[in-house]
């Protein structure tokens, strides 16, 4: 049976965005607009990771979790959702109870990969996040990158996307595919998509020309360790 997701979220673009995203990869989605529907859920239902905006008006995604650990007594995973990333807010988000802490605008592939490893945690399991290709890597845990031993200074949307070709390396990656894990949605042009290609590719690319982005023309894009062959 697969997983039973609470989203608490009062931004419906977003909602809407990964609802449909992990609905799509047979999650169990309910979504809350506010924290008061939430606990009302939570009161009614089991869950098995729950999913909090904590920037929410009336009771904020802080207070529903650590009512969800003091009232409730429920132990399910938690998973902050914020656009704030100061120490002190990551400090009041695990001191209320949360398990794991995504500053917004995430990939949405990122949030997946963070809901298994609340799964894996919450069963016992240990499972590993860091996502690799040959010898580039990138944790989504702690946000860095490394290609060949040294760390990748990338922005945030270019660190995003490499994180949505490394987990599905080795494989052809559509331009929508990549833009609805970067953005949420299908972007009007290819232009901003092209934009961070260009600078993952700049980042990528040895002194002898080698690089492990690959352009697999009119269909995508691919990831290959260099020890692969390149596609034809």
């Amino acid at each position: 049976m697969s997983a039973r997701i609470l989203l608490l979220e009062d931004d419906a673009d977003i909602a809407a965005n990964v609802y449909d995203y992990l609905s799509a990869r047979d999650y169990q989605v309910d979504a809350a607009l506010n924290g008061a529907v939430a606990l009302h859920l939570l009161e009614q239902h089991a869950f098995d990771v729950l999913v909090f905006d904590i920037g929410l008006p009336g009771i904020s995604g802080l207070e529903v979790a650590q009512r969800t650990r003091t009232q409730l007594k429920l132990n399910t995973p938690i998973l902050l959702l914020t656009a704030r990333d100061t120490l002190d807010d990551k400090v009041a988000g695990f001191g209320a109870g949360a398990d794991d802490y995504l500053v917004k605008p995430f990939a949405l592939k990122e949030l997946e990969l963070r809901i298994q490893a609340l799964l894996k945690r919450s069963q016992g399991q240990v499972l590993e996040t860091i996502l690799r290709c040959g010898e580039l890597s990138y944790d989504p845990r702690s946000g860095e990158a490394h290609w060949q031993g040294q760390a990748l200074k990338l922005p945030p949307k270019t660190l995003q996307l490499l994180a949505a070709l490394l987990a599905q390396s080795g494989q052809l990656v559509t331009r929508e595919s990549l833009e609805i894990a970067v953005w949420g949605e299908a972007q009007e042009t290819s232009d901003t998509l092209r934009h961070h290609l260009s600078q993952l590719r700049r980042a990528l690319t040895l002194l002898d020309g080698r690089c492990p982005l690959q352009t697999v023309h009119g269909r995508g894009y691919k990831l290959l360790a260099l020890s692969e062959p390149s596609p034809q």
